[in-house]
């Protein structure tokens, strides 16, 4: 009776969020479908154990460093890493504020997996780049941060400065973009490299990359299928780390960006400015949500943490003057509490942002009101990983590797929490029930089994 319920919720709490979602059996690039986090049409389990094996379909070893999530197509899940060719790679994660970056980093290999989604056996994996990293990295951070993407027929993998490749869902190389490096600093301080983060995404046959960096930033879009360059467009920002996506407003197509002096919408066919707002954190991480006809973007980082609600028909600049919450393309915002790392979500008509030290807000998503706030955990460790939603439940990932599940809805209600038993900075996915969590050194699918 309980399970029964709780997908009638979801049911009613998609319907509520003015989109119709079908159910999701691929989940082709960061933040799944749409960029939403949501996957439904299946149940997904709220417990499972991994010393006792149960709810664990299986555990893969995934050699090396990285905080690229796992994407799922049909039969298939593709993850990437960066592999240290002499012995493990230094990691450090939890709340602090070292800016210093990982010295003198050895060789490494740059991987493309693909694994069989029912049995978790490493079906083949490609180097798509061997070499000293030309950018160094934060101790928090890795040499493959950007999800991979796909349209079900090709692979599209991001290294930042070591390069974007794409191949066939063989492995076969098909074509690859090397431009040069990109210098995914801290403005104030450009010693601190801390690694390049943003994920392609694949829409309609086209590949779109976002390189905001300390010089030269740009969007970018490029064939899928040849690897031809569509069209450039220059940024006026400092290094970013959010991933952008594509988003149809009747006929059009919006790419949409988070930005400290530029967040935006550019014209994904041609790549001109349609809006621009600027403000808040001055080191945006999170990627633009879209839902009831709003683009919610945050960041948090120096004196500001905004969230921003952003009317799908805004043009022109945007931007909020002082003492103003609103305007004419601004639906609602706050100008504190936004997210630093975690990408927000949006499921039916709540707006779920969680902070870096794991304080849950919920909002209203229409009207900004908000509903509870709570910290999940006992406090002191971070969060990284953003949040991902199915079954009418909502899945929270700390570093340390707990995942807190949290029934949707306007008010707080833990349903449980489980152990994955490794730092985990990655965000989820979830594919016909199961969910996939890529934690340190390993990929892991729990769900129901067959």
């Amino acid at each position: 009776m309980r399970l029964n319920a709780a997908v009638v919720t979801a049911a009613v709490l998609v319907s509520g969020a003015g989109y119709a979602e079908e159910p999701a059996q691929n989940w082709p690039r960061f933040r799944g479908p749409h960029a939403r986090g949501v996957a439904e049409g299946h149940a997904t389990p709220a417990t499972w154990d991994l010393e006792s094996g149960r709810g664990v379909l299986w555990k893969t070893p995934i050699p090396g460093l990285a905080h690229s999530s796992p994407i799922v197509w049909g039969d298939s899940v593709f993850v990437t890493s960066a592999v240290n060719t002499e012995g493990g790679s230094f990691l450090k994660v939890g709340l602090y504020g070292s800016i210093d970056p990982v010295p003198d980093e050895p060789v490494h290999r740059w991987v493309v997996y693909r694994i069989d989604r029912k049995s978790g056996e490493v079906r083949w994996e490609r180097t798509a780049h061997e070499g000293v990293p030309r950018r160094p990295r934060h101790p928090k951070a890795t040499l493959a941060n950007p999800t991979p993407a796909t349209d079900g027929e090709k692979v599209v993998a991001f290294f930042g400065s070591e390069g974007l490749y794409c191949y066939d869902l063989e492995g076969q190389l098909l074509w690859k973009k090397d431009f040069g490096p990109l210098d995914a600093a801290f403005f104030v301080a450009p010693d601190a490299q801390w690694g390049f983060a943003s994920s392609p995404i694949v829409h309609d046959g086209v590949v779109y990359i976002q390189c905001d960096v300390l010089n030269d930033p740009f969007l970018a879009a490029f064939d899928l299928e040849t690897g031809d360059e569509i069209w450039r467009t220059p940024r006026d920002d400092v290094p970013t780390w959010s991933t952008p996506t594509v988003h149809e407003v009747g006929d059009r197509k919006l790419l949409l960006v988070n930005g400290w002096k530029h967040a935006g919408g550019y014209d994904a066919t041609t790549g001109k400015e349609v809006w621009r707002l600027s403000g808040g954190g001055d080191i945006p991480v999170p990627g633009p949500v879209v839902a009831h006809d709003l683009v919610f973007l945050t960041n948090a980082h120096g004196s500001d943490s905004p969230i921003y609600a952003v009317r799908l028909d805004a043009k022109g600049d945007i931007s909020l003057g002082d003492g103003e919450t609103s305007n004419d393309h601004i639906s609602w915002s706050i100008p504190r509490g936004g997210a630093y790392m975690q990408t927000p979500l949006v499921y039916g008509d709540y707006l779920y942002n969680c902070r870096d030290n794991g304080v849950l807000s919920v909002y209203d998503a229409k009207t900004g009101d908000r509903k509870y706030q709570q910290r999940l955990g006992r406090g002191g460790g971070g969060f990284t990983a953003s949040p991902v939603a199915a079954d009418g439940k909502v899945y929270f990932t700390s570093e340390d590797g707990d995942v807190y599940v949290v029934r949707a809805g306007p008010e707080y209600e833990l349903l449980a929490t489980n152990a994955l038993d490794e730092v985990t900075m990655a965000s989820p996915a979830i594919s016909e029930g199961t969910l996939y969590f890529r934690t340190r050194t390993h990929l892991v699918a729990v769900g129901a089994s067959d």
